[in-house]
């Protein structure tokens, strides 16, 4: 029979401090109204001062790993999407496994910036399929305020810090699974989207330098037609879907995302009120959210998508 991969368990990470928007109102020229009447954000989570990449990734891994019901040592690949490495090298989720005692894995990280976890399920969906890999844990994790300029009032009220994971299996049942996925980019519009530093350029990790307003239009048509090619690959409808996660980038875009598709919004699962933008963890967590609460039922078909930096964008159809 034909094999396939499936989500088995999700776990996520928060750090302990949050900053509201009344916060920001102190350090910024900012107010509580415009941030939520523009993104939809009241809070975001701050990773405390010696929090790394690896140590909030880690924490969901666990989790994720814990509601698996599977040894670490069981686990044979590990991707971490992340735009916020601990090191330019080595791979950051080789820390990740080192902490988890998965000594039977191979690890490696993927950047993909806010598209990542899309780009990593994918990839470890591939492994999975052609038999490589029976059990995967991909995980999300970004430490964003490391990056954003706290003077720029356009960007910094838009960014948190936070880790969210899944383990994928291998299974052979036709009413669960991957069912398609579509990625994309296009690197002519990278510069509408990225930092202003890098190693080989200025050796600084550099500021969020973001021109929103073209950000949002490629955003929304992008995101859409991906959305609709990922399902048309899986012989399915808008009207198909029961849950889509998206990418926790602003309200304004998901709700845009939303109407174009005509896909109710009641459908569509919103973390970004308490969790801002957290790039790569921002799927995952919204996963682990709903899943905790227990909104996906089996059968149910979820579709995942994002645009990040790149510009890198794409979709994933799935059937819980």
């Amino acid at each position: 029979m034909k094999i396939k991969s499936k989500i088995i368990s999700t776990g996520s990470y928060l750090p302990a401090k949050i900053l509201s928007n009344f916060d920001l109102e102190k350090i910024v020229d900012t107010t509580d109204d415009w941030i939520v009447e523009r993104t939809g954000i009241k809070n975001r989570h701050i990773a405390a001062e010696n929090e790394l990449t690896s140590d909030i990734a880690f924490e969901a891994a666990k989790k994720a790993i814990e509601n698996s019901g599977i040894p670490a040592e069981e686990i044979e690949m590990i991707i971490l999407a992340t735009t916020t490495p601990d090191l330019t090298f080595p791979a950051t989720s080789t820390k990740v496994q080192a902490k988890l005692g998965a000594k039977g894995a191979f690890a490696f990280d993927i950047q993909a910036v806010c598209s990542g976890f899309v780009y990593a399920i994918t990839v470890a969906d591939n492994f999975i399929k052609s038999g490589q890999v029976k059990n995967a844990l991909v995980i999300g994790a970004d430490v964003l305020s490391r990056i954003v300029d706290w003077k720029d009032r356009n960007t910094c009220v838009l960014f948190g810090d936070g880790a969210g994971a899944v383990v994928l299996q291998a299974t052979t049942d036709e009413n669960s699974g991957i069912m398609a996925a579509s990625l994309h980019s296009d690197g002519f519009l990278n510069d509408i989207l990225k930092t202003s530093g890098g190693t080989s350029s200025n050796q600084k990790s550099g500021f969020i330098e973001m021109a929103g307003k073209e950000v949002f239009k490629h955003a929304v048509e992008k995101m859409s037609k991906s959305v609709t090619s990922t399902l048309e690959k899986a012989h399915l409808k808008v009207s198909d879907i029961d849950f889509m996660v998206p990418h926790q980038a602003n309200a304004r875009i998901l709700s845009a995302v939303a109407n174009r598709l005509e896909l109710p919004q009641e459908k569509v699962i919103l973390t970004v009120e308490n969790h801002a933008n957290t790039s790569a963890a921002s799927i995952p967590l919204a996963l682990d959210s709903a899943n905790s609460q227990g909104k996906f039922k089996k059968g149910n078909v979820l579709v995942l998508e994002a645009l990040g930096g790149g510009l890198t964008w794409g979709s994933v159809v799935l059937k819980w």
